[in-house]
């Protein structure tokens, strides 16, 4: 393979001194070099080709043994020398310390095209971070996490990538659903792809330890690096810097509420410094429509990640960002401004992201009273989020009395749609009829507007888990049915509508489809 490999982050930031591979504390550093565990019968299970062409690698390579060898991790790529990143993290709301690249390993970088790309294995070993865990990864998180990177990216959610998907060949120990019954399952590495993986707990771990030094060292390489429009460091130039990483995460979250997506561990360690979605663990997306749900057992109980608490938790974690950016710039009042612009900017947003769901292209001082009436509605029965909107662009101007009709797939249990739940529906659908009349929009360049808003397909639970089934019994086209599937989340696709469907009961309750842990 021909790759045009830069060594940009470990040539401009402090390395751990230390070589051994050991659990420690690292102080003073970016990084620790490390290199990948060898695996004893590795095998490639996918190949994003779109994201390897991105990459400047061909068909050719892909086919290659050198491939094979770099992307499990049996041999480094000449002239690299691969290693963990040192971050820390507030993890449910409690600072954890040093936590770091627990069990990812990074490659090396990559220039292409005028961009440029980090790669990172995920499961290929211990590093100096993995505290009391082995490194590895399972099939079955590693299928959800490859999917996912790639379905996101092609629902227009700013996203890390994914490359490729393989097999180890080795057997991992894993407790599912931390109750003690721990089991064997098949091993599995997943090559992640980003500009950069720098998280928020990057910057915090050196402000926890006063190490003022190497946090300046690093603000001033992320802003040289990935930020350069914003100027020479300076602290004008770090005030510049969290407003952007701040608008940035805010257009995140925004997207995930557009398409029901619910993250599931929001903890500053998973929080990318370049407003990417990051970090693939018990990740969900919402079937019945529900601010109060979250797909993450751990969370279960106080349910700080739910999916109506996101954009807060954006702003919480931006809030621990600009405590660990203050000692560089010793003034609280632009921070605070910013992060009330957070506050003000979600109000905006959230309103026009909800408008373009519904097809609203004017403006409205009653819109948002349309909105909530709406959400409560949504909120009267079980009511599958993609298909009420996906459906809901094929209502009709002057058909108020029979919007039920057109959303009635939507509903899981149909019969609970009377009485006083059916006037209350009657009652949005005739305001939603009223409204439309002061759009400009006909009825069909309305359905092409929201139907490029609200996907047809995404990555449900219920989906994953199927193609983790197959996989474990050694058949693995479904991984390769649902990318392409995913490929197209807002076409039609004829040929896949049996995808287009309410998550089936089987599912409502089954391990993997309706409850993830974080090993998941």
């Amino acid at each position: 393979m021909q790759l045009n490999i830069k060594n940009t982050f470990t040539q401009n930031l402090p390395a751990d001194p230390v070589l051994e591979n050991t659990r420690r504390q690292v102080k003073s550093a970016c990084f620790s070099y490390v290199t990948p565990k060898s695996t004893s019968q590795p095998e490639m299970l996918h190949v994003s080709r779109a994201m390897a062409k991105a990459l400047g690698i061909t068909e050719a390579d892909i086919s290659s043994q050198t491939f094979l060898d770099i992307f499990s991790g049996q041999k480094v790529l000449e002239s690299t020398k691969p290693y963990a990143m040192c971050y820390g993290g507030h993890q449910f709301g409690n600072w954890a310390g040093q936590l770091g690249d627990g069990r990812a390993i990074n490659l090396f970088e990559i220039e292409h095209d005028d961009k440029h790309w980090t790669v990172q294995l995920k499961g290929a070993g211990e590093t100096p971070y993995s505290r009391t865990a082995d490194g590895l990864a399972v099939l079955r998180s590693s299928i959800r996490e490859y999917l996912c990177s790639e379905a996101m990216f092609h629902l227009g959610v700013p996203t890390t990538r994914a490359l490729t998907l393989a097999l180890s060949g080795d057997d991992v120990l894993r407790d599912m659903l931390y109750d003690g019954n721990a089991a064997y399952e098949k091993g599995a590495i997943v090559t992640r792809v980003a500009p950069s993986f720098l998280r928020f707990g990057s910057f915090e771990i050196f402000a926890a330890r006063q190490d003022h030094k190497t946090l300046k060292t690093l603000v001033d390489y992320t802003i040289k690096h990935h930020y350069p429009h914003l100027g020479q460091p300076s602290k004008a130039t770090y005030i510049k810097f969290f407003a952007e990483v701040s608008h940035r995460t805010l257009e995140m979250i925004i997207h995930w509420q557009r398409v029901g997506f619910v993250h599931g561990v929001m903890n500053t360690d998973n929080m990318s410094i370049l407003g990417l979605t990051i970090d693939y663990g018990p990740y969900g997306w919402l079937e019945g429509f529900d601010f109060g749900w979250t797909p993450n057992t751990t969370d279960s109980q106080h349910k700080r990640y739910r999916y109506g608490n996101q954009p807060n938790i954006g702003l919480w974690n931006l809030y621990q960002l600009a405590n660990a950016l203050y000692p560089l710039i010793e003034d609280t009042v632009p921070l605070e401004d910013i992060l009330e612009t957070y506050k003000s900017n979600f109000e905006k947003k959230s309103l026009d992201m909800m408008r373009s769901k519904l097809g609203l292209a004017q403006n409205d001082d009653q819109d948002h009273i349309l909105i909530q009436n709406l959400e409560d509605a949504l909120l009267l029965t079980e009511t599958d989020m993609t298909l009420f909107f996906r459906n809901l662009s094929n209502f009709k101007k002057g058909d108020g009395p029979k919007g039920l009709e057109v959303v009635k797939d939507a509903f899981y249990v149909p019969n609970d749609i009377a009485d006083s739940i059916a006037q209350q529906w009657r009652d949005w659908f005739k305001a939603y009829d009223s409204r439309l009349e002061n759009e400009l929009l006909s009825d069909e360049e309305r359905k092409v507007k929201m139907n490029a808003t609200n996907p047809k397909y995404v990555l449900r639970n219920y989906m994953a888990q199927l193609a983790i089934d197959d996989a474990n019994n050694g058949d693995y086209k479904r991984i390769d049915e649902l990318f392409q599937l995913l490929k197209q989340p807002y076409a039609e696709q004829p040929e896949h509508e049996k995808w287009f469907a309410k998550r089936p009961d089987w599912a409502r309750h089954k391990v993997g489809c309706s409850m993830l842990s974080c090993s998941s």
